[in-house]
């Protein structure tokens, strides 16, 4: 028979021959072969380069292969972008028909992407506390299929009011696979103040607002015996400055040398506001007046009509009475 290819064999008639294959090759035919009569082998034999099973396509990635499926052909995956791959990433096809490790896949593992505006500042406007503040919602990305399932805010939404001082902002964003990426900023509100105005020796002050606010008015008055000198309303300005002067209250300068009712009324109606409200009439004996916000009324007890004299002397003992510390007054004089 015609020798085996490459080596020297025996081939004579009956020679028994076993065939083997190369480590990565596989026997197609019968293992042993026998030199028969015809001078021919009693089979056909050959050696085929094994094979591992064909690699299944991973989801959101692939693989690369040196050779194909065959022996000792290594294969490496890969995953598409916003994938991370879980597993091991190169195989090789073994001895046995099998890939040495199990074939990876690829997860959505990374976060998906949220941008939130830089820190948003505001100033209260003028006799307010407070700011509405606006924002554009951030939205977000999902780096792998770019599909969000949940935006989730902690805190006040855009176009609310903020009181004065810091307030946290938190946006989360989740992906399909859970994953999450959250963003924060800060809302300032800041309320301009002129710093507290202090109360006049012998008066009173009364403030709209915080006291001392941008915008805020304080009214200055005095207490009964006293006039206010200076500015009897001051406003906080926007350069933190309040408007007009201070004011103080200093002892009333009443002159009681004039020789007319109407002129003590004049002069004292400039200094404190003393209106008349109403005077007697037949069915109501009693004087109506009032003074700053204080009415108060008084009964004068007369044989007949007051006439210009005692209406003079009356107001002159009525006006160093009120030049004392009054806060109500109930007052019935006679003059007889």
């Amino acid at each position: 028979c015609r020798s085996p290819q490459e080596r020297y064999y025996r081939n004579i008639l009956g020679t028994t021959c076993d065939i083997h294959c190369q480590k990565g090759y596989e026997l197609h035919g019968p293992q042993h072969l026998i030199c028969q009569s015809n001078k021919s082998w009693s089979g056909k034999v050959f050696c085929k380069q094994k094979r591992c099973p064909t690699l299944s396509m991973p989801p959101n990635g692939g693989f690369k292969c040196v050779d194909g499926a065959y022996f000792n052909s290594r294969c490496e995956y890969y995953c598409s972008p916003g994938y991370q791959l879980k597993g091991d990433r190169v195989v090789q096809c073994m001895d046995n028909k099998a890939w040495s490790k199990r074939p990876a896949s690829c997860v959505d593992m990374e976060p998906p992407r949220i941008q939130c505006p830089s820190v948003k500042e505001k100033i209260a406007e003028p006799n307010k506390l407070t700011s509405r503040v606006f924002w554009d919602t951030p939205e977000g990305q999902d780096t792998a299929d770019g599909i969000l399932t949940d935006v989730v805010l902690k805190g006040l939404p855009p176009g609310s009011y903020f009181s004065e001082g810091d307030h946290k902002i938190q946006y989360t964003v989740y992906d399909r696979a859970g994953n999450k990426k959250t963003c924060k900023f800060l809302v300032k509100v800041r309320v301009r103040r002129c710093g507290k105005l202090n109360t006049p020796d012998n008066g009173y002050i009364k403030c709209s607002g915080d006291g001392d606010n941008y915008g805020a008015t304080c009214d200055f008055s005095c207490i009964g015996g006293y006039e206010l000198q200076g500015s009897p309303a001051r406003v906080c300005q926007y350069n933190l400055g309040w408007s007009g002067t201070e004011p103080t209250c200093t002892p009333m300068n009443i002159n009681i040398g004039v020789r007319t009712a109407a002129a003590l009324l004049d002069q004292f109606y400039e200094k404190r506001r003393l209106l008349i409200i109403s005077t007697p009439t037949a069915s109501n004996y009693f004087y109506r007046m009032q003074l700053g916000i204080l009415q108060f009324q008084f009964h004068i007890l007369t044989k007949g009509c007051l006439n210009e004299f005692q209406f003079f002397f009356f107001l002159k003992n009525f006006i160093n009475f009120l030049q004392t510390d009054i806060t109500y007054i109930t007052l019935k004089t006679s003059i007889l």
